[in-house]
């Protein structure tokens, strides 16, 4: 609740600090006398942007403080969220500067105004004709109709499903996506892949491949080289073989001479085995010669398709081909599973939206279930508040769409007078009949939510008798719950209250001054009377106040 109000150099206040109270508190005052000031700074307070021109003296900073006691509204996970220190003696503070710029701070914590409206949402609520009009809307009736349900659980655990259903649906269509770029490449990257596959890239050597094409292609070449060195190693008329031996055999009849003929004799001998065993590898090599074409055809065409594929891709050597082989891989077969990953999250999101069915219909069923009772108390109060055959129609239409709050579609029919149709809420109730609406529905909701510490603002416009009495008791039965405020001209709310807080000017030093003060038990009196007669206050008049507050 609201517990202490301080403005200080705000349009016609110098500076003022009040104190409230629980239960229900009137506010009045004559005509300009500064009731819409008052709201102004509680509206900075609730997140309101600031206006340089509501600062009385333009040298000064203007200050708008409110204390709160919040201790029983279980806001610790509230504060939580807008990264705030819980306490429940909350104090929200609006500064706006000389220079225009405006601050805002809870606890001294410095917030921005998106987190100040958020909070203070659940803390003080002010009763405008604007706020009336949120009557008409869909979100604020299903926030009516699934309060009275006891809903909120479920709704939540419905918004938790509801975000990851659509992390899934996302998925899916990224998968989708992915899947009809993939075909576009697929064919593509498969050509790429077949071509290294049947190249079989992997245990190539470059060097040896060229080396085998080399000799393969030469093959005449090098076998007459081998034959022709051949027969002058071992020609019977000129072989160099038999030369040597038969030089050998001369040195050896000196060898026993002297070390120096053995060591010749020696080396000859090497010369010898040496020789044989180079005709030995020559026969050798001769026998490994192929003259196959065939094979011939294979090693260029081996080695011409490398050599493409290599000048294809822009590598430098086999290994970036065999690299390139494994990318391809993956790529073709991320292609081929996306049909697999996209009918996994099909059934992903088929059991995700069957748990959101079940939550949606146990959400459905609360709602059709308090509608009766819901429309009997409406109707009820209504016709304490002069609209006798004001009657309700609320219809929920199920839909096959996953909603933010359900899957329900709301209708809040209206027919205020006997023999007219239900029509569309807003299409049909005056601004004096939705703003008795707000307030019968207010009270009901206060019987069965927490609600924020609430001020009417003139509410009761328009109306008298005996329906601004309904309305001034039905106010007050609010107040047992909840901390209420009215801002009222009619003297019949202005005596049901607990607390009665009158706003006046003054004049001073050529200045107009707005304040505000409680008022007595006698002040009350005067107060009533003059509401009920005008300046000129009579004895009847203040007969009638002292009966009104008894």
């Amino acid at each position: 609740m609201l517990t202490t109000l301080r403005i200080k150099n705000y349009a016609l206040i110098d500076e003022l600090e009040i104190s409230f109270n629980n239960g229900f508190s009137i506010i009045t005052g004559e005509t300009g006398a500064g009731k819409s000031i008052l709201l102004g700074g509680l509206s900075l307070v609730l997140g309101k942007r600031a206006d340089l021109s509501q600062i009385k003296d333009s040298s000064s900073k203007c200050i708008i403080e409110a204390v709160f006691d919040i201790a029983n509204y279980d806001l610790e996970t509230v504060f939580g969220q807008e990264d705030l220190d819980y306490d429940p003696q909350t104090i929200i503070r609006r500064e706006i500067l000389p220079s225009g710029k405006s601050r805002a701070f809870v606890n001294d914590t410095p917030v921005n105004l998106d987190s100040l409206t958020n909070l203070s949402s659940y803390i003080l609520d002010i009763h405008s004709q604007h706020q009336t009009l949120q009557l008409t809307n869909d979100s604020f009736q299903f926030k009516v109709i699934d309060a009275l349900a006891n809903n909120t659980d479920l709704l939540k655990d419905y918004l938790v499903q509801l975000k990851k259903h659509k992390i899934l649906e996302q998925q899916l269509l990224d998968l989708e996506t992915s899947l009809s770029v993939s075909k576009k490449e697929y064919d593509y990257n498969m050509f790429l892949l077949n071509e290294l596959v049947e190249a079989q890239p992997e245990g190539i050597d470059l060097k040896d491949l060229e080396a085998t094409y080399e000799q393969l292609s030469n093959v005449e070449t090098i076998q007459e080289a081998i034959g022709y060195s051949k027969s002058l190693l071992e020609s019977e008329d000129i072989g160099i073989i038999d030369r040597i031996k038969e030089v050998k055999r001369k040195l050896n009849t000196i060898s026993s001479f002297g070390k120096q003929y053995n060591s010749i004799e020696e080396r000859v001998e090497s010369v010898v085995i040496e020789m044989d065993d180079l005709v030995s590898e020559l026969d050798n090599l001769q026998d490994q010669l192929s003259t196959d074409p065939k094979e011939l055809q294979l090693v260029s065409d081996k080695l011409q398709s490398i050599n493409n594929l290599i000048q294809k891709h822009s590598v430098f050597d086999v290994s970036e081909l065999i690299k390139l082989k494994e990318e391809l891989e993956v790529k073709v077969n991320k292609s081929e599973n996306l049909d697999t990953d996209i009918l996994d999250k099909k059934s992903e999101i088929k059991a995700s939206e069957k748990e959101l069915n079940t939550i949606a219909s146990k959400i459905h069923k609360n709602r059709l279930a308090v509608v009766p009772k819901f429309k009997s108390n409406l109707e009820g109060i209504l016709m304490q508040l002069g609209m006798p055959n004001a009657k309700f129609n609320i219809e929920f239409t199920e839909t096959d769409k996953f909603l933010i709050n359900g899957k329900d579609e709301l209708q809040f029919l209206f027919m205020a007078n006997k023999g007219s149709q239900f029509t569309e809420l807003k299409k049909s109730a005056s601004g004096g009949e939705l703003s008795r609406i707000m307030l019968a529905i207010k009270s009901i909701l206060a019987n069965y939510v927490k609600l924020p510490t609430i001020m009417f603002d003139e509410i009761d416009t328009g109306v008298s008798g005996e329906v601004s009495n309904k309305m001034g008791d039905i106010m007050k039965s609010m107040s047992k719950n909840m901390q209420v405020f009215s801002i009222t001209h009619l003297p019949q709310v202005a005596s049901k209250g607990n607390w009665h807080y009158k706003v006046y000017k003054t004049e001073k030093d050529n200045a107009t001054h707005t304040d505000m003060k409680r008022l007595t038990q006698d002040d009350r009196v005067v107060e009533l009377a003059q509401m009920l007669s005008g300046a000129h206050i009579t004895e009847s008049a203040i007969a009638h106040a002292k009966q009104l507050l008894n």
